[in-house]
């Protein structure tokens, strides 16, 4: 029986009652598709204000490995972080021999996370992520030597967000990093445009921390970096020096 002579032999009541559940129906099935949209659009807006990309520089020497969060003056990058870390241990021993020898640059491409959740006192802290370790700048012609890592975070040591609006200084601030005898400076980026610069010290105590005379964005001198620390320290050279994604 075709469907319409169904209808029309129903009584007239049930026969328009039919009729609006169909209305219904497929006025309903007509906007499932833009619910979907409108709930995918709402799940990334909802992702955490610094979730991103996150690329570091990755240092250390004997006694520890340390990684450099690759800051920016724009959001989510726009804070300088330092963690201690540990790898898996045969990528642990290799890495800090590696270092060790000398100054020479090595970076991490984590995945994807909340850079917040590294702060001192995070609600959620970041206990581990996966990232691949690169032989040299992982944006920049680097070779990834070690993929998929797990890099376990022991702590942070700096967490600080830039200020886009602060003034260049006739000074840099150079705060030390590291345990037993593998001791690092680390700039304190401060204004735009700076750099970003960890020097390699040799050092058989704790340095303190230094204020080093700059000129605009050029790399200061490691003597003059050298002369401000005490005797018995010396600078190995630059781990990593850049100005590009500070302007």
């Amino acid at each position: 029986m075709r469907f319409d002579k169904a209808i029309a032999r129903m009584p007239t009541g049930l026969a328009c009652a039919f009729l609006l559940l169909l209305v219904c129906a497929s006025a309903a099935g007509a906007q499932a598709p833009v619910a979907h949209h409108q709930s995918t659009a709402a799940t990334a807006t909802m992702r955490p204000p610094t979730w991103g990309l996150h690329g570091m520089v990755l240092f250390g020497g004997a006694d520890g490995l340390f990684a450099s969060h690759l800051p920016m003056f724009h959001a989510p990058h726009d804070y300088h972080v330092v963690i201690a870390l540990q790898l898996p241990p045969d990528i642990d021993a290799a890495m800090r021999t590696r270092l060790a020898k000398a100054p020479s640059l090595w970076t991490l491409v984590p995945e994807k996370f909340e850079l917040a959740r590294l702060a001192l006192g995070a609600a959620h802290p970041l206990t581990e992520f996966k990232a691949d370790i690169v032989e040299g700048h992982f944006e920049r012609g680097g070779k990834t030597v070690y993929p998929g890592v797990v890099v376990r975070v022991i702590r942070t040591e700096r967490f600080i967000q830039l200020d886009p609006d602060a003034r260049s200084a006739t000074t840099a601030q150079y705060l030390p990093i590291g345990q037993g005898r593998t001791w690092f400076l680390v700039k304190e980026v401060h204004a735009r445009p700076d750099f970003d610069h960890v020097v390699m010290l040799s050092s058989l105590h704790a340095p303190t921390a230094i204020s080093v005379p700059v000129n605009g964005i050029a790399r200061p001198a490691d003597d003059a970096i050298k002369a401000l620390l005490p005797p018995g320290t010396n600078v190995i050279g630059s781990v990593y020096y850049d100005t590009d994604d500070l302007q």
